[in-house]
């Protein structure tokens, strides 16, 4: 009977982690993949990836620029409704938004759902207050990710400093020190 409970469950993980990343390709164009730092130590590099100029809509429908939040740190991250490991870090991230200063920090949560009202509804009913986007367009090359949740942090030259793909923890003192 264990067996099978643990047989279950492992095609049961498999199968979500499949299901995320499958359901990206949908919404990203097919750029090849940029190669991001995956820690701070790593920024002196001159060929380092930068924001790009990329519209978003808010939940007003006014359009954003990624390109309008240099001078700030900037914490992307790309998710969806349908996905759990993107609902499950959702707290851990509120947590960080909420403990982060608005005016050194600036948070862009991209919905990649099909349709923005799922993600406006989803964040109103969970009480999230960090800020939702959705693209205006097809997501840039630096964003072309093999699966969901992603996370992009930059720095307030608009440099990228730290890239991670999957649910992480992001209530902790180290990423609560690199968006000082």
């Amino acid at each position: 009977m264990i067996k099978r409970i643990k047989l279950f469950v492992t095609v049961f993980v498999i199968v979500v982690i499949s299901a995320c990343a499958d359901n990206v390709s949908n919404n990203v164009d097919r750029q090849p993949r940029v190669e991001q730092s995956n820690t701070a130590a790593n920024t002196a590099t001159a060929s380092r990836p930068v924001v790009p100029e990329f519209g978003l809509l808010d939940v007003h429908n006014n359009t954003v620029n990624l390109q309008d939040f240099k001078g700030k740190k900037l914490f992307v991250n790309l998710w969806a409704t349908w996905c759990p490991p993107c609902r499950a870090e959702m707290p851990s991230i509120e947590k960080l938004y909420k403990s982060s200063d608005p005016n050194k920090v600036a948070f862009v949560m991209i919905s990649l759902d099909d349709n923005f009202e799922k993600a406006k509804n989803y964040v109103a009913k969970k009480k999230l207050k960090f800020p939702v986007y959705y693209p205006h367009r097809n997501l840039p090359g630096i964003f072309n990710v093999q699966s969901i949740p992603a996370t992009f942090i930059f720095d307030e030259s608009g440099n990228l400093i730290q890239a991670i793909e999957g649910s992480t923890d992001y209530n902790t003192s180290q990423f609560r020190d690199m968006l000082k």
